[in-house]
């Protein structure tokens, strides 16, 4: 496929230079690209397996420690509380493993996050109340939270500096294909639920959800660390060895240099509008679409002992659709900040984002709305998230990269932790004054405001595009 742009704008560079960017890759640089890539994508597939597995989970969980069956609001207050405390354990995860990637190895930590996560997962199959279900989506977060910033940090330091946005925008596309994935679980376990053929496929989904832990052992066997990060190691060891504090992973170094500090506060501050849109809104319509989809397949009478399946399904269909579309918006972020830069792009995707979002979930009604509105939110939604993966390694050094990163992907997460639990705890306040639908949907639009916050940092971001990485 060939994937150069068609015009070039004024004193655009190396990105749009004539050849395809792909190439410039040997057969090491496409072994970093797919293993990175595959991290992702398997991490993401168990991010995703959690949502789609949330409503149901919670709703049995509660029912197995009341003994009766809990109210829609209670399903929303807990699950607002599951996603938080997930969203919190990837934040800590996040970071000290984005430390430790600077300390250690890209390659050594990148091993270690994908077995965390893997086995926590599966753990999470075996949960008996709300809170131990808390719990091992904490443990889990752990893992999810360490492995971006790694990954990008790894290609970001291996392949070729032209090739490299595209590269690290694959990277990045391959999360909606790793949501793509979770959502192919959910609609056959929904099915063989409808049928009887399964119980409980909340908890397949998560035994499911183990089976990253295999990629460990390419990573073990080939996987080699950048020729940069050894090179920054040996100069910080030998600076250690005059007597100077050593500098790799440093969070005294990343606040003390007035450039660093400068590039993660912007940086942390876009990644907290980004993962509060798609984690504490985005992700969450599949609870509202849960809710409208049961109205309308009630009001066109279907067996009710069907819905149960036909839900399951329908919402595996719907992240399906969600996460093509995200594919398709993180592909355009790579293209189009080819062109027009970095800070250009990460504006039209934070007002696409916020027109698509509150627009879908205010006007969603019917089962065929999710074919058309569904994919349109994904697209606007994920493009900012393409922006992450190629903008944050280019902030920082390679001493400080995996936790500046980090950094900035995941303290905005924690500060976003909230997102959850405030549109969980927003929509159960207004349950009884106008029932789920209509409080999901005033919840969700409300918080569209947070895609602003983004919007309004850019003027003080750096422009990266077509200048090196930092050294």
């Amino acid at each position: 496929m060939h994937f150069d742009a068609d015009f070039q704008a004024p004193g655009a560079k190396d990105e749009v230079a004539s050849g395809p960017w792909h190439k410039e890759l040997n057969g090491y640089h496409w072994f970093v690209l797919i293993v990175a890539a595959l991290g992702w994508m398997f991490d993401t597939m168990d991010q995703q397996l959690f949502n789609l597995a949330r409503k149901p989970a919670i709703t049995e969980l509660l029912k197995a420690s009341t003994g009766e069956a809990p109210s829609a609001g209670d399903v929303a207050k807990y699950g607002g509380y599951a996603t938080m405390i997930f969203m919190i354990g990837w934040a800590i995860g996040g970071l000290f493993f984005g430390v430790l990637g600077d300390r250690i190895g890209r390659a050594k930590t990148m091993l270690l996050t994908i077995l965390a996560y893997s086995a926590f997962t599966g753990l999470s199959a075996l949960s008996v109340g709300v809170w131990d279900f808390a719990f091992y989506r904490f443990l889990t977060g752990l893992g999810v939270g360490g492995e971006f910033a790694v990954g990008v940090a790894l290609v970001a330091e291996v392949i070729p500096a032209r090739a490299r946005p595209f590269a690290l925008g694959w990277v990045q596309a391959m999360s909606a294909v790793g949501n793509m994935t979770a959502a192919v679980i959910a609609m056959i376990l929904g099915k063989m639920e409808e049928t009887g053929a399964v119980g409980n496929a909340w908890r397949i989904m998560f035994l499911i959800g183990m089976a990253p832990a295999l990629l460990a052992v390419l990573i073990r066997r080939r996987l080699k660390e950048p020729e940069k990060w050894q090179a920054a190691i040996k100069a910080d060891e030998a600076a250690e060895s005059a007597g100077a504090e050593p500098k790799a992973g440093s969070i005294r170094e990343l606040f003390g240099d007035p450039r660093w500090r400068k590039n993660a506060i912007i940086g942390m501050i876009l990644g907290f509008s980004g993962v509060v849109g798609l984690w504490g809104i985005g992700f969450f319509s599949f609870d509202l679409i849960r809710a409208v989809f049961q109205k309308d397949l009630t009001e066109r009478g279907v067996d009710p002992a069907l819905i149960p399946g036909q839900l399951t399904w329908l919402v595996g269909l719907t992240s399906l659709l969600q996460n093509a579309g995200s594919f398709l918006g993180i592909y355009a972020f790579t293209r189009f900040t080819a062109v027009f830069g970095r800070r250009m792009a990460f504006a039209v995707s934070f007002l696409l984002a916020m027109l698509a979002t509150a627009g879908t979930f205010w006007y969603i009604n019917r089962v065929s709305d999710l074919f058309w509105m569904i994919p349109i939110m994904g697209f606007c939604q994920l493009t900012v998230f393409g922006g992450f993966a190629i903008y944050f390694p280019e902030l920082f050094p390679t001493r400080l990269r995996s936790t500046g990163t980090s950094f900035c992907y995941n303290v905005g997460r924690l500060v976003a932790a909230v997102g959850p639990l405030f549109l969980g705890l927003l929509a159960s306040d207004v349950y009884g004054h106008h029932g789920e639908i209509m409080a999901r949907r005033y919840a969700g639009v409300t918080m569209c405001v947070v895609f602003l916050i983004g919007l309004a940092v850019l003027p003080f971001a750096p422009e990266t595009k077509g200048k090196p990485l930092p050294e």
